[in-house]
């Protein structure tokens, strides 16, 4: 019997010990959402949409809302009648937040335009910030955004939907194993649906997005973005030599400020990429077309790609694995990056990306409106 005693204590102590050596589960990461106006907040918060796979923000384990920042207190009571928020997360300002409450990270909602006081002030508050694409309104005021992120040490990173598909990651690796289908050399990229006002996004989102001023331009800087994005990314942070843009109209009695249609030419010492954007397509469309030297893959919707090599009479079309966590999900990645799991550097979402998206971004009006191409770098 003290034998059989003897080897059950000594189970347990392995047991034991077992589940002391693993790690210890990650606190929810404390986030405050800033603003209410665009129309992805409600996605974040309450799930149930491409942009967060995992689910929303008010619903995970993972994550805990701390505060909700909205100056129309008629705005956030919309959303927390709807979502069931708690009115006790409301605060008219961020500093009312953080004067109770201080997140880690701030997720703003706000217009484009309303980027840049958003990062500035987080950032003086030592909160780092993720945003919905793209990150600003010019370069200039991406500039000023990353000098602020320097001066006060906090990440900044921006959200797009494209970022967490597994078919675009696939393409990304088939592309950099250049025995796949060789060193790239054009690119084409649409996104796209029927616009917003066929959709029907919310009056709010509406207002702003159809706004020069607060949007930067209209189909050029709503799905402009993602072209330049995907493609800086493939392009490992190479700035392109050139762009060249063609805005149109097509529905000015609808859109009556801004473009609803645009073509985006990117040249590069080896290679072009071609963006398309628009307010008009039938149906939402995010895809894109790799051709490298000897083969191309093009990506179908979130999770599919068709790929054709050297000898092969046709492309062969397959599924494609879902990224793997942190790289699945914003929360999941931005809870990596400003926990230091991981490095952002050179991904789609990172900081230093979305400054080249923003230069191809503020040189494509430049060029649209002038009618002629415009060489880069653009002047700081």
């Amino acid at each position: 019997m003290p034998l059989r005693n003897n080897k059950l204590k000594r189970a347990s102590q392995i047991v034991l010990l077992a589940l002391l050596s693993l790690p210890a589960p990650s606190a929810p990461l404390r986030v405050a959402i800033i603003g209410l106006e665009h129309g992805h907040a409600s996605g974040f918060l309450n799930g149930g949409s491409a942009l967060v796979p995992a689910g929303g923000a008010l619903h995970r384990p993972d994550v805990e809302v701390v505060g909700i920042v909205e100056p129309r207190r008629e705005l956030f009571d919309s959303y927390a009648k709807r979502l069931n928020i708690p009115t006790s997360l409301y605060f008219a300002s961020l500093g009312d937040l953080v004067a109770k409450v201080h997140p880690e990270a701030a997720l703003v909602f706000t217009s484009t335009l309303g980027h840049t006081a958003a990062v500035e002030e987080c950032a003086r508050h030592g909160i780092h910030v993720m945003m919905e694409k793209p990150l600003a309104v010019s370069y200039r005021d991406a500039l000023a955004m990353a000098e602020a992120a320097k001066t006060n040490h906090v990440h900044v990173l921006v959200d797009y939907e494209t970022t967490w598909y597994g078919s675009n990651k696939a393409a990304h690796d088939l592309l950099a194993d250049r025995n796949n289908i060789g060193e790239v050399r054009k690119v084409i990229v649409r996104d796209g649906h029927r616009g917003p006002k066929l959709i029907n996004v919310s009056p709010e989102f509406f207002s702003w997005l159809t706004d020069p001023k607060e949007n930067g331009a209209g189909a050029l800087y709503d799905f402009g973005c993602y072209g330049a994005d995907l493609m800086t990314w493939l392009m490992a942070g190479e700035v392109p030599q050139s762009v060249t843009a063609v805005t149109k109209q097509l529905q000015p009695d609808v859109y009556p400020k801004v473009d609803d249609e645009t073509d985006i030419l990117l040249t590069y010492k080896n290679a072009i990429a071609i963006v398309q954007g628009s307010w008009n397509w039938p149906f939402d469309i995010k895809d894109m077309d790799v051709y490298g030297r000897t083969g191309y893959v093009k990506t179908i919707k979130r999770d599919h790609i068709e790929v054709r090599r050297p000898g092969q009479d046709a492309g062969q079309t397959s599924a494609a694995s879902a990224p793997p966590a942190p790289y699945d999900d914003p929360l999941h990645y931005v809870a990596a990056v400003i926990r230091g799991e991981i490095q952002d550097d050179g991904l789609p979402s990172s900081l230093d990306t979305n400054l080249i998206v923003s230069e191809i971004l503020d040189a494509a009006r430049q060029s649209a409106q002038s009618g002629k191409t415009v060489r880069l770098p653009l002047p700081h």
